[in-house]
């Protein structure tokens, strides 16, 4: 069989993200006024992605729990899927309690809490108090069918009407076909308008590089490297150890599996959010194999109940702030941050800012610690989002790759042939 030859290197899409966040960010960094102004065209670019992300998901999970034909199998895929989410944010909470136990990147600060900025983080903490589970739940329902996609833009919500959607879809057999049939091209439409938007993520990711440097400067990393780096580093070491675990016991190389989706990693550095790639991540998650039904329901509920990046930070941070703070955390308090933070996550979406709201709702907990304390790290959390969003994308992949091999709905062959691709 004769071997395709290899495209240019010029045209592959990765090529130009990296051209662009390199550009953008010396832009930022020589130019930070001109890096600033940039930031329209970043915004541009995710609104344009998320406009689609709501009809893609819909028209997937429907379509896959049609193609399902048994909502048995459905509800066993959820339960599975809800059950590993659980077990690996788990393990990304205690990861991140025991780097900052070990390294402990807060010490020597000595900050004075009497000199914090509260101002500068009271809406973030305001908004975490207005986080509830009672509310969370609620808002789970749309106020109407279309809101789900006109309002919050929730992927929850939409996950929610899908689901039902399917089910009446599927019990009306051969009497919904033309509905089914309408779906069906929609789709086709929703993803070929998505592979036209992406063309733009060389300019997003430019664009979000620089005002991300041209706003915050590289200096403001200096004070507070140590939390960067132990955080980058727990980021490295749960992609590397527990997901390459993971990948290993699932009978993939998860090096092969990054560099299958390297574009959509470069796409997430440059604009720090896990949102911009869902649905292509979705595409290739399904031409490399894994079934349409299983990655309709895992990815988007992966979305905001496997978050792995953010849970890392959560329970870093909080230790963080405490031990910049001179404030001993006993296991006791320890322990209620990773529990609550177990739920604080789930609230966390994969857009930028999502994930210190959470953490100030997760500080909460612990009444020592000032919410305050935020104020010492909000300087450099952008800076930060690039790990949360990139390991909360590997993340998701993963899952639903194993998810669909345990469902028996991975396409083995197809599966090794991409995956040994160059």
């Amino acid at each position: 069989m004769k071997k395709e030859p290899k495209k240019p290197l010029h045209h592959h899409l990765y090529f130009w993200v990296v051209c662009a966040i390199f550009i953008g960010g010396a832009a930022g960094y020589f130019w930070p006024e001109a890096g600033v102004k940039m930031k329209p065209a970043a915004d541009g670019f995710i609104a344009l992605v998320k406009m689609l992300i709501g009809p893609i998901v819909f028209c997937t999970i429907v379509l896959g729990i049609t193609a399902a034909g048994d909502m048995k199998k459905v509800g066993r895929v959820g339960v599975k899927t809800l059950l590993y989410f659980e077990i690996i944010s788990t393990v990304a909470l205690l990861i991140g309690l025991a780097v900052a136990n070990t390294l402990k990147p807060g010490d020597g600060f000595n900050a004075d809490p009497a000199q914090l900025d509260a101002s500068s983080v009271a809406g973030y903490a305001q908004a975490a108090h207005d986080q509830t589970t009672t509310g969370f739940l609620l808002h789970i329902i749309p106020k109407t069918f279309a809101d789900a996609f006109t309002g919050t833009g929730d992927l929850l919500q939409v996950l929610l009407v899908a689901i039902l959607f399917g089910y009446a879809l599927n019990r009306m057999g051969t009497k919904g076909a033309a509905v089914h049939e309408f779906i069906e091209q929609a789709s086709h439409i929703f993803f070929a308008m998505m592979n036209a938007i992406m063309r733009l993520a060389p300019v997003g990711a430019g664009a979000a590089m620089a005002f991300t440097i041209g706003k915050y400067g590289v200096e403001s990393l200096k004070p507070l490297m140590a939390l960067m780096g132990a955080f980058y580093f727990t980021c490295f070491i749960f992609i590397a150890v527990v997901l390459g675990t993971v990948a290993r016991a699932a009978g993939f190389s998860l090096w092969r599996f990054l560099r299958y989706i390297k574009e959509e990693i470069l796409i997430v550095l440059g604009t720090s959010s896990s949102e911009s790639v869902l649905a292509p991540l979705m595409a290739k998650l399904e031409k490399l194999g894994c079934g349409r039904g299983t990655v309709g329901l895992v990815v988007p509920s992966g979305y905001s109940f496997n978050l792995d990046g953010t849970n890392i930070y959560l329970t870093l941070a909080a230790l963080f702030v405490a031990q910049a703070l001179n404030i001993d955390l006993t296991w006791g308090q320890q322990a209620a941050i990773l529990g609550v933070a177990l739920l604080t996550s789930k609230g966390a979406s994969g857009v930028t800012g999502a994930g210190f709201i959470t953490l100030a709702a997760t500080l909460a907990v612990v009444p020592h610690v000032p919410v305050a304390g935020l104020a010492l790290i909000l300087g450099i959390d952008r800076f930060m989002s690039e790990a949360r969003a990139i390991t909360n994308l590997i993340g998701n992949g993963v899952a639903a790759i194993v998810i669909s091999k345990w469902e028996k709905d991975l396409d083995v062959k197809t599966f090794q042939k991409e995956l040994a691709k160059d």
